[in-house]
């Protein structure tokens, strides 16, 4: 029955990233299929919006790397499965997923991981260090890009008796909806930010680290200027630095370089997405890495907007190339400048229509009901009710 199912997440933060919303996200799908729903996690910003009447959060820190603090975490985790009678152990992140696997190896309850990314494997300890995702009962890949990764770089940690599947991760299709953009917010953001309508308006979102791109982004902006002949933009990189100031700094000289610093704003962050993809005409993804899913991409088209993507990991399944949007070499940026310049020169009637696509797009594959179903079902068949 299953309104036995008491499920625990474990996750190092609860902030606005892929991994901490679809926590959030499924930790508030549970209780509303008679389940009981906790997170253990460190903190973060989003834990301030969590519905303490539906999710039970518990602090513990999670997040750390130390091993004397893992032993520790588990030693805990082991007295809260204990104490709250839970069924299922779902952990998010590396380091928590130590603490799960001892706790779950001592309570013999069910293990669960999700695999949110490629991670970094340099030597053999690192790659043992990441394998603890594949020791779960149930892993769940959130693309078929990390599905793929993970049979072709850990065939000697992945156990035939354990199970791992795609679940593609989404996205509230009621957040991201531009009918439900407040026009005093958008004319709040467009003052804040100093945008000038009577230009074309290019996002490009993410942290500033370097596998984003914004070297790539800012040649194709020059590009867009100098072969193109181009000028009636405004360029927005939102994102904050984290502590990479010499990075930024790097990319600010590039900009001196090209003499596009009257063309491109930085914007260190916005609680308020939609409301900011709402402005652009185009939302550009510039990595040069992988995405393990891709999700501005999946964001800009709920949103209705045009996206142009590197044809790197999860962009290359959430896009339907031309139609709406496109990809381009990542190490192109002559290519990038050329798609910026073919959707300036389109008019809004066609811009629309590929941003209408794109929503079609969203609804259908990566809406964030889909991913909680299809998690509670994959929970129901482990515990084999």
């Amino acid at each position: 029955m299953t309104s036995k199912i008491k499920v625990l997440q474990v996750i190092p933060k609860l902030g606005f990233g892929g991994a901490e919303t679809g926590c959030y996200d499924l930790a508030h799908y549970l209780p509303e299929n008679d389940c009981k729903s906790y997170i253990v996690t460190s903190g973060g910003s989003l834990t301030k919006y969590v519905r303490k009447d539906k999710v039970s959060i518990i602090k513990l820190p999670v997040h750390s790397k130390n091993p004397i603090l893992i032993l520790f975490n588990a030693v805990v985790l082991v007295f809260i499965v204990l104490l709250l009678n839970i069924n299922i152990v779902h952990a998010r992140s590396r380091a928590p997923a130590w603490s799960c696997y001892l706790c779950c190896l001592i309570t013999r309850r069910k293990f669960i991981t999700t695999f949110h990314g490629t991670y970094d494997f340099k030597n053999g300890i690192k790659k043992y260090y990441n394998s603890i995702m594949l020791k779960a009962k149930l892993t769940i890949a959130g693309s078929n890009f990390i599905f793929n990764h993970i049979n072709e770089n850990y065939k000697n940690y992945l156990n035939p008796k354990n199970k791992l599947m795609v679940i593609f991760r989404g996205i509230n299709l009621d957040y991201f909806n531009p009918k439900n953009i407040s026009e005093f917010k958008k004319n709040k953001l467009i003052s804040d930010w100093k945008i000038n309508e009577n230009k074309f308006i290019i996002l490009l979102p993410g942290r500033l680290t370097s596998w984003k791109g914004h070297d790539k982004f800012i040649e194709a902006l020059n590009i867009l200027v100098e072969d193109h002949d181009k000028s009636n933009f405004q360029a927005i990189i939102l994102g904050s630095n984290q502590g990479r100031n010499v990075y930024q700094k790097k990319i600010e000289d590039l900009i001196l370089r090209y003499n596009l610093n009257k063309k491109i704003t930085f914007i260190d962050h916005c609680k308020d997405m939609p409301t900011a993809y709402s402005l652009a005409d185009v939302v550009v993804s510039s990595s040069v890495r992988p995405e393990a899913f891709g999700r501005v991409s999946v964001e800009a088209q709920a949103m209705k907007i045009p996206i142009l993507a590197s044809n790197l990991g999860g962009s290359k399944e959430t896009i339907l190339n031309g139609k709406s949007g496109f990809l381009y070499q990542h190490d192109d940026p002559r290519e990038l400048g050329q798609l910026l310049n073919n959707l300036m020169e389109k008019d809004k009637e066609t811009l629309n229509s590929i941003g209408n696509e794109g929503r079609k797009n969203i609804v259908k594959k990566f809406d964030v009901e889909n991913m909680c179903r299809s998690t509670f079902v994959a929970y129901k068949k482990i515990l084999n009710i």
